[in-house]
């Protein structure tokens, strides 16, 4: 056994126990499991399998459904992991199939389980003698492929139709790494050299004006000025907002739902706004605003305070502009958080689109008369988007839409949508409103 794979294949167990059972989201679990691993080839490892497992998991429990006599018991949930990570390993990466078999054989042992040694063992080799068969079949069966939870598809299917499959897809897509170049010290014309003077391989991401997508992740600390705040880490269809929204100069903005202030920080890298004051109702996250403007060495209001009680924090004085980021379903982002599928739940999008609305309709009257609101999501459910708008729009005379005139996404009944992967980006939709009383 090799100590380096046993242990990022044990982190992984606990990692995707913590998501599946306690319902722990995959970032706050993965990062301190990553920081206990000395070697990089063991976080590579084990956020691989995290991540693959999470991707592919409807998927995968299709394929060992017909080589298992029973469901586990409760007590042994841990045994049908370990069988996923099994599977996923022979379909998925280049270890060797013996190692894969034989390491991931050995988590029973470390879990103090060796009667199920032989179940495990018997299991992954059936799979290895059918595997072509078992893909098959599963592939007859059509929604199992997409590799989401059936209620999820559903409304997939509601909302976009024969796009519902492309987008589940994508969803199982690893996203790239995107980076901004912050404008107030490089084009991304004069940054982009340096990146290749490093090796790093890297295009123009498609609409921003300065975005690039990177060829192959990397460390941030090995991007070019990263602690001196040239460049942040942020998807290309996230950049658009600051763009979108167009600020005056000496104008007076709000980020009402700020963190973690990468939308903060392209504001004040693109325009220069006579206040920009962030706010948001989470302490841990307010430090985060705080802690990217910093680097950036930027400054702005920061307030930790609920958005839709301005009566807690508004100064009375009205908006020229406001970044509305409502919180959301997260369900155009999943290629980036695969444990959204399993952590959101179909009852969920009721209380986020009361929210949303709750939002909208506080923040409404702080914009001044010709003012803007941009209301963004990471979603690409409509109860969250356009039917929101729509409603938003019906109770509010002084309020219209502004058409956006890009070229990107879908055209709706009120904004823009770009589905995931489109372009290579992040699912993400925009509507602009202007007030006009």
């Amino acid at each position: 056994m090799t100590t380096t794979i046993q242990n990022a294949r044990l982190s992984s167990l606990t990692v995707l126990l913590a998501v599946l059972q306690q319902h722990q989201s995959l970032n706050d679990c993965l990062a301190p499991t990553l920081d206990d691993l000395a070697d990089s080839r063991d976080r590579a490892l084990s956020q691989a399998l995290c991540y693959g497992v999470l991707r592919q998991l409807p998927y995968l429990r299709a394929l060992l459904k017909p080589l298992l006599r029973k469901p586990f018991k409760e007590r042994d949930q841990d045994l049908e992991i370990i069988l996923l990570m099994g599977v996923y390993q022979l379909l998925y990466t280049r270890i060797p199939p013996h190692a894969a078999l034989a390491e991931t054989v050995q988590l029973t042992r470390v879990l103090n389980k060796p009667w199920a040694t032989a179940l495990v063992n018997g299991v992954l080799r059936n799979f290895q003698r059918q595997q072509d068969k078992l893909t098959a079949q599963v592939a007859e069966k059509g929604d199992a492929v997409l590799a989401h939870p059936a209620w999820w598809l559903k409304k997939l299917r509601n909302d976009w139709g024969k796009l519902a499959p492309t987008i589940a897809q994508a969803n199982n897509e690893q996203a790239p790494m995107t980076i901004r170049v912050n404008a107030r010290h490089h084009s991304r014309e004069t940054y982009l050299p340096q990146l290749t003077a490093l090796g790093f391989e890297a295009i123009p991401t498609p609409h921003t004006t300065h975005g690039l997508t990177l060829s192959t992740a990397v460390d941030v600390q090995q991007l070019p000025g990263f602690d001196a705040g040239w460049v942040s880490v942020q998807d290309g269809a996230a950049q658009l907002a600051a763009q979108i929204l167009d600020v005056p100069e000496g104008s007076r903005v709000l980020d009402a739902c700020a963190a973690p202030g990468g939308k903060t920080a392209h504001l004040l890298e693109r325009y220069q706004p006579s206040e920009l004051i962030a706010i948001d109702s989470q302490a841990e996250r307010v430090e985060k605003i705080v802690g990217t403007l910093q680097r950036l060495h930027f400054s702005a209001t920061i307030c930790c305070a609920d958005a839709s009680r301005p009566a807690d924090w508004w100064d009375g004085q009205t908006f020229d502009r406001i970044l509305l980021d409502v919180p959301c379903s997260a369900s155009g982002v999943i290629r980036r958080h695969p444990d959204i599928k399993y952590l959101r739940q179909a009852t969920d999008l009721k209380a986020l689109a009361q929210q949303q609305a709750a939002l909208l309709s506080a923040i409404w009257p702080l914009l001044a008369k010709g003012g803007r609101l941009l209301y963004v999501t990471c979603s690409v459910f409509a109860e969250e988007n356009h039917l929101q708008l729509q409603n938003f729009l019906q109770q509010h005379s002084d309020a219209s839409e502004a058409k956006l005139n890009v070229n990107w996404g879908h055209t709706l009944p009120v904004g823009r949508q770009i589905l995931p992967g489109e372009d290579n980006l992040d699912g993400f939709y925009y509507a602009c409103l202007v007030k006009t009383v």
